[in-house]
Parts: C-alpha cells; sequence; structure tokens
C-alpha cells in the first residue's frame, strides 16, 4: 500500500496482545519466516509502542525486494 506521501507501507494482522512486547515478537518473527531471514536479522527501528512500525532487516537489498513484492503480489 503507498500512503499520501508516497511512501508504501505494509498491513499485517497479528493476534498477540500488545502487552510486553508480545506482539513486536509476533512482528519480528512473521516477518522473518516470511523474508526467510534470521529472527535476529529483524529489528524494530522504531515505534515499539505505536501501531505504525519501522523494521530494520539485515539481508540481501535485491533478495528482500523482490521477496517483498512477491509477497504484494500474492496478496494482492
Amino acid at each position: 500500500m503507498t500512503d499520501d506521501d508516497g511512501r508504501s507501507w505494509l498491513a499485517v494482522r497479528l493476534t498477540a496482545p500488545p502487552s510486553e512486547g508480545a506482539a513486536n515478537e509476533a512482528l519480528v518473527a512473521l516477518m522473518a519466516k516470511a523474508l526467510g531471514v534470521r529472527k535476529r536479522d529483524v529489528t524494530l527501528a522504531s515505534g515499539a509502542t505505536s501501531r505504525l512500525k519501522r523494521l530494520h532487516i539485515a539481508g540481501d537489498p535485491a533478495k528482500l525486494a523482490a521477496t517483498l513484492e512477491r509477497i504484494i503480489g500474492d496478496s494482492a
């Protein structure tokens, strides 16, 4: 999805409660699995207590971009 400023974002629904970081941990685990990287390669860059999160994902940028494109294409 794209916002009014032209920035892309991904909507994710989690069942983990937003208490004691459980939802953040679930988000990291979900993104790591979806992108084929280790959990330690996905870190929360900002938004620990917000509904909007920014993640840092370590890895090959081209491979990560291709994987994200595939995920977005599958959900469209």
